[in-house]
């Protein structure tokens, strides 16, 4: 599952989205945000955000787990850049669709994103850090809900946007 670890992976890192993960994300979120989830899997982390007070507009994946996903291709489906929408989601963490993604959202919308923190710290983060607005840490996550333990990778929300910016870290509080 990680890099540490010698378990399998889940086919297409479908990991769903803890409650306890979002509570970093809320104190950068405006009350009230509409947003898109194009890595929705079985719509949790859309259900941790409307139930707070956040608006989906949008949920999809290339393999919905839940009635309320519909099917769709992050990689491929667009919104209008002026539509007023931020995407949150937690993606993929594989390299090849995480680093197109980027390149893809960013263009499009304010873009949260769920990783490994380590990402950030990486050669293959360069080009992308420019866009990178916000890192907001999370830490360990529990992504099995029947373990006993956590992960054994940091995570960390980063905010993208079309322009270039400074980035502001915010470390766990």
């Amino acid at each position: 599952m990680g890099k540490r670890s010698d378990f399998e992976r889940v086919e297409r890192d479908y990991y769903p989205t803890p409650a306890a993960v979002v509570v970093p994300l809320l104190a950068h979120l405006s009350p009230d945000t509409w947003f898109v989830e194009p890595c929705a899997g079985d719509g949790r982390l859309v259900r941790h955000l409307v139930d707070v007070s956040h608006r989906c507009v949008d949920a999809f994946d290339i393999e919905p787990q839940h009635e309320s996903v519909s099917q769709g291709d992050a990689l491929i489906d667009s919104f209008d850049p002026d539509s007023g929408l931020t995407c949150i989601t937690n993606p993929p963490w594989r390299r090849d669709f995480l680093h197109p993604f980027i390149t893809h959202w960013r263009a499009q919308m304010p873009t949260w994103l769920l990783c490994d923190a380590d990402w950030a710290h990486t050669v293959q983060a360069k080009p992308f850090l420019p866009y990178c607005h916000k890192i907001v840490a999370v830490g360990r996550v529990k992504w099995i809900e029947e373990s006993k333990h956590t992960g054994k990778d940091n995570c960390a929300w980063y905010l993208f946007g079309a322009n270039d910016a400074p980035t502001i870290f915010y470390g766990r509080t």
